[in-house]
């Protein structure tokens, strides 16, 4: 089996950084499971590792696509597991670095969404309902056809409860159905997942304190730049925290200290779904961010495991 490192956790709470200092104690190469990072152009509203804070690790799926691109989870597992076999023939360890865990899931179980590309045209006509009757009309539609999947999956998390109508129209089937019986796969990979925690109280502080350094440092800008290339709210790319909720503000729908809000409040709502999904998670190994040795408790795991001095098996 292939060895593979997996590091997620909330939104703000440090996955980059550590992936950065993770990867150079273990000779690793990072790929970004991040839904908005691909993006060239889009790096305030996603909190972009730079190239100086990359400190000379290679990373890959970081600005890749243009902001018109269509980007879904068919598209990042194909991507990625090309990017895992350039690291592997380099004799390197591939760390898996972001909050997308629904990505993350796909690619460490190797779940086939070969199908998610079929069905644009129904992804927009959801998307018109919801920008004409709210998440809620959309919830109570999921709440009919997949009860399970409605009860676990927050109103406003738009993309996975579009995401559930949409499999339910591909194959008259629930989603909630598919995840479990793809929970109960076992890995192709020697594997560590590593989770950044730390209390809720100060994730949801550092998170306002990402939002209000993003505005100091251009984000309404770089939405305005964005949208006179000629990018909506249609595009994908746009749906994203931070990038919808400018656009709105920027179309004269609200202020700015709304928006910011907004920004806040959604981004909060996310790492706390993340926490949920986290604690779900089989085989997850929790790391205290504040700890100093956080680094050093990872290699330990890791060491157990055999994936050690950045070579990995394949027997």
């Amino acid at each position: 089996m292939k060895d593979l490192v997996i590091i997620s956790g909330p939104t703000a709470v440090g996955k980059s950084k550590t992936a950065v200092e993770l990867a150079k104690k273990i000779n690793g190469s990072v790929i970004s499971a991040d839904s908005m990072q691909v993006y060239r152009g889009m790096d305030i509203g996603t909190a972009k590792i730079s190239k100086e804070e990359m400190e000379g690790v290679d990373h890959f799926l970081i600005d890749v696509l243009d902001p018109a691109d269509d980007f879904n989870i068919v598209m990042f597992k194909q991507m990625a597991t090309e990017a895992m076999d350039s690291i592997y023939a380099a004799d390197k360890i591939p760390i898996i670095a972001g909050g997308t865990l629904f990505y993350i899931q796909s690619l460490v179980y190797d779940i086939d969404f070969d199908r998610a590309d079929e069905m644009t045209q129904f992804r927009e006509e959801m998307y018109d309902l919801l920008e004409k009757k709210g998440s809620g009309y959309l919830h109570d539609m999921l709440k009919e056809v997949d009860p399970f999947a409605a009860q676990k999956i927050h109103e406003n998390d738009h993309k996975r409860v579009i995401r559930a109508l949409e499999y339910n129209r591909q194959t008259g089937g629930m989603i909630s159905e598919h995840n479990r019986i793809n929970s109960q796969k076992e890995s192709p990979y020697n594997f560590c997942h590593f989770f950044l925690s730390d209390e809720r109280e100060a994730v949801y502080q550092r998170i306002n304190d990402r939002v209000d350094k993003m505005i100091e440092d251009g984000l309404v800008d770089e939405v305005k730049g964005l949208m006179e290339q000629g990018l909506t709210r249609d595009h994908v790319s746009m749906h994203g925290l931070g990038y919808k909720e400018m656009i709105d503000h920027l179309s004269g729908a609200y202020g700015l200290e709304e928006a910011v809000r907004l920004i806040k409040q959604g981004s909060r709502h996310y790492a706390k779904r993340q926490f949920t999904w986290a604690r779900r998670e089989k085989d997850m190994i929790f790391i205290d961010i504040n700890s100093q040795d956080a680094v050093s408790v990872m290699i330990k795991a890791l060491n157990k495991k055999g994936i050690t001095d950045g070579h990995h098996r394949d027997v």
